[in-house]
């Protein structure tokens, strides 16, 4: 198909885990995404759920790790894993760039940055938003429209989705996250990396925070869902937040948190495959009226 080069395919729950290469003018660089189209996409178009990856992953962590295509088979829903970062050409590295786990390669935070070097490459919210989508609607059995679409993810990828989810709700109808950075703008994490990405003005800095767009969300009414291991260490180191974002929310006229604490879980795919599906059946409930 026009644009996208497949580089595998294999059969699941009666539908089809395939990967695609396509080369992509937002960020200058060939990129790779996974797709699962379930059983039901052969007689047509399904709805859908991106599933955006954390820190160091790349699409293939999610297909193989978290255990989505059962129940995703069963929904009707497609599952769509872009990258997390580009991956540039040896002789195009950017200095610095593979230098640490949750900065450059694989660690793109979803953002477009504005600031020198990364701002020729590191468009990963465009690139998702403006080329990948557009994509993938074009080129694959998946239905276009926020009533047909939802978005996930986890860690740095549920702030991606919380953000990207809250930014556009023209596009996406359902949001949940596993152990999203909930208020980058006040975390190690997250301050490393707008301050690389976007500069020192933190105004920049609030277009990517969930807690800052839950503030000033005046969508349709959202509900968003996120599941947090109480064992995990990032959460006792202040990475990810979660106390902010509940906050943030409450009250809030349009939109609502479920966040579930789970008990001796830490921030591994062993708690994402857990209550995978959980997460689906709700972007089900919304994408659906009264479920598929």
């Amino acid at each position: 198909m026009a644009g996208l080069t497949q580089l595998s395919e294999v059969k699941m729950f009666g539908g089809r885990n395939l990967r695609y290469r396509h080369d992509s003018a937002v960020v200058g660089t060939p990129m790779e995404f996974g797709v699962f189209l379930p059983p039901q996409a052969a007689a047509g178009k399904v709805k859908s759920v991106w599933y955006l990856s954390g820190l160091t992953c790349t699409d293939v962590n999610f297909m193989t790790k978290a255990g989505a295509q059962r129940v995703a088979a069963e929904l009707g829903l497609a599952l769509i894993a872009p990258d997390t970062s580009p991956r540039l050409p040896a002789d195009a590295k950017i200095p610095g760039e593979d230098d640490t786990y949750d900065f450059g390669s694989g660690a793109g935070f979803y953002l477009d940055a504005t600031q020198d070097p990364w701002s020729k490459n590191y468009k990963m919210y465009s690139y998702i938003l403006k080329e990948l989508l557009p994509l993938v609607v074009a080129g694959l059995p998946v239905l276009e429209g926020a009533q047909h679409t939802g978005i996930m993810g986890h860690s740095m990828g549920g702030h991606g989705a919380i953000t990207i989810g809250l930014k556009n709700p023209t596009v996406f109808q359902s949001i949940s996250a596993f152990s999203p950075i909930c208020n980058p703008m006040n975390c190690p994490w997250g301050t490393k990396a707008f301050g690389n990405y976007l500069g020192s003005d933190q105004a920049a800095w609030k277009e990517y925070d969930s807690c800052e767009l839950a503030k000033s969300y005046d969508g349709p009414a959202r509900e968003i869902l996120a599941n947090q291991g109480t064992a995990d260490s990032f959460l006792t180191e202040k990475q990810l937040l979660p106390e902010a974002l509940q906050a943030a929310v409450q009250g809030h006229p349009k939109l609502t948190l479920t966040l579930s604490m789970d008990e001796g879980y830490d921030h591994s795919y062993n708690h994402i495959a857990t209550f995978i599906e959980s997460h689906l059946r709700h972007h089900a409930k919304f994408l659906w009226e009264g479920g598929p």
